[in-house]
């Protein structure tokens, strides 16, 4: 019979692209992933992985095995939300993962919620500033507060269930005393130095499109993700912003924050699990704990 825990090793080998990947992800040992993996491959008798540069690739009998792992491993989570939803009660952990520009808006408040309500259960937060649905769908968090441009195709993988939570739209950033509180065209950020975030993240793609769809090449000054730093250089006068609404407390001091209106850049903030056809009591709590913060803040 094969291995449940072995099974997910392949995947997640075959998603991070190496042994040594995989182990740190899993928290073990290259030596133990390899060792399982052996054990796996002597009990489907055949090669599953070969070597492909500096990575591992599936071979032909890995690709088929780990077709129908997909699904062995989405019916044994089947099983466990379905038992769970018949004993109706919020487990003792979970792991949610989000996106820096949430935490105080979304996360903090969620988080004292789910405090407050179930506090036998404990989440483990992982900020990253990039949504994480590929660690959900290897299943290495429960949770992702995620994000999606409205201007920018779905790339939601499939197997993944999203609770839209809230409409937020990125805002023009300056220091106090530079122009006024009117909506901005987009078209005129041309003449203005820029603090950006990484082209790599969703955040600077989303900006790059649609400062091109404006018609214009954006002049980057500052490139970092930390929104911190950006409204620091935009209080400074050195650079403007573009700067998601939920992630700027309108308390603070020497800023002048103006929506866009012609080319607007609007993220939808969402929760995420795997999909399951019995709605898991804990990641059901979790998720009505992030839709009631973003329901006061909105």
């Amino acid at each position: 019979m094969l291995d449940l825990r072995r099974l997910h090793m392949l995947k997640t080998v075959a998603a991070r692209g190496s042994i040594a990947a995989a182990a740190q992800s899993l928290a073990l040992t290259a030596g133990a992933v390899s060792q399982q993996l052996s054990a796996l491959r002597r009990d489907v008798g055949a090669d599953l992985l070969r070597p492909d540069g500096r990575t591992v690739a599936l071979t032909e009998a890995g690709r088929v095995l780990l077709e129908h792992a997909d699904r062995i491993l989405a019916a044994v989570q089947e099983a466990e939300s379905a038992v769970a939803a018949v004993k109706g009660t919020v487990g003792a952990t979970a792991t949610l993962a989000a996106l820096p520009s949430t935490v105080a808006r979304i996360v903090a408040p969620a988080l004292n919620e789910l405090g407050a309500h179930h506090p036998q259960l404990t989440v483990t937060c992982v900020i990253a500033d990039q949504a994480q649905l590929r660690e959900l769908t290897l299943g290495a968090v429960d949770v992702v507060l995620g994000q999606r441009y409205h201007h920018l195709p779905d790339a939601t993988p499939r197997a993944i269930e999203v609770s839209p939570l809230l409409d937020d739209p990125l805002l023009v950033v300056t220091a106090a005393g530079q122009g006024d509180e009117r909506p901005v065209a987009l078209r005129e950020l041309a003449a203005h130095g820029l603090a950006l975030p990484p082209p790599t993240t969703d955040c600077g793609q989303a900006i790059l499109h649609a400062c091109h769809q404006a018609g214009f090449t954006p002049t980057t000054r500052y490139v970092t993700a930390d929104i911190a730093a950006q409204l620091t250089l935009a209080r400074a006068g050195l650079a403007t912003a573009l700067v998601p609404r939920t992630a700027i407390d309108p308390a603070t001091p020497g800023i002048r924050t103006a929506p866009i209106d012609d080319h607007p850049i609007q993220r939808l903030l969402f929760a995420a699990t795997r999909h399951t056809e019995t709605p898991n009591p804990t990641t059901t709590a979790v998720i009505t704990a992030l839709r009631t913060a973003a329901r006061h803040w909105a």
